[in-house]
Parts: structure tokens; C-alpha cells; sequence
């Protein structure tokens, strides 16, 4: 179950350097519109507030390679970090998108679940 669960953790954190990127450097491509359903103008006048938003998933993506960093005794961080990005989501899907709960929550809770499912008692 480990083994699982740092895979999530991995695509968890991947996500977030996607969000990262797509938010801080990419927000205003044609890609960005799409999948926001933004027109140019708004994209343009979002611009650093996307910057912004992407800088807090770096951090979340940094979070989570560092608790992968500490191994075993990273596993309070990556609860920790999974927890905020469960958190982002449901305030994400209840504030701006539903689907926000699918592509955000929805994976760190099925790496958080694989996580204590793994964890092992204290000896």
C-alpha cells in the first residue's frame, strides 16, 4: 500500500506543478481559455491574480516533494499537505467550479486514504 499511496502523492503533487505552471505562465493561452471558459479580456485583467493563485499550488507541490523527501518520517507533512489540498478543493468546487472537488480533492483524498491505509502502528 506504500507503494500506492507515494503514487498518488506523485500525481498529486505533478497537478499542482501543472496548476502552477498553467496559472502562472500559461494563463492566458488558448489552452487557459478553454479549460476556464475565459474570454481574452478576462484572462488578461486575471492575469496576476492567476500568478497568485498558481505561487500557492507551487507551494502545496513543494510540500508534498518535500514530505516524499523525508520518507517515512515525512508523514505528518504529506497529511498535512495532502489535507490542504483537499481543503483548496472543496473550497475551490463550493466557490468557483464544482468539478474543481473531481480534479483536486477527489485525488489527494485517495492519496490521504492510501496513506494512513498504509501506515503502520507504533511498534
Amino acid at each position: 500500500m506504500t507503494t500506492i499511496a507515494t503514487i498518488l502523492i506523485i500525481l498529486v503533487l505533478a497537478t499542482h506543478l501543472g496548476f502552477l505552471a498553467l496559472e502562472m505562465f500559461f494563463w492566458t493561452s488558448p489552452y487557459a481559455l478553454k479549460a476556464f471558459g475565459m474570454t481574452p479580456e478576462f484572462a488578461q485583467a486575471s492575469k496576476v491574480l492567476a500568478a497568485n493563485q498558481g505561487l500557492y499550488n507551487g507551494f502545496l507541490a513543494a510540500g508534498l516533494l518535500w514530505s516524499l523527501m523525508k520518507g517515512d518520517d515525512g508523514f505528518q507533512q504529506k497529511v498535512f499537505f495532502l489535507g490542504c489540498v483537499i481543503v483548496a478543493g472543496v473550497f475551490g468546487a463550493l466557490t468557483v467550479k464544482t468539478s474543481i472537488l473531481i480534479v483536486q480533492a477527489l485525488p489527494a483524498t485517495l492519496a490521504l486514504a492510501a496513506l494512513l491505509a498504509s501506515r503502520r502502528p507504533p511498534a
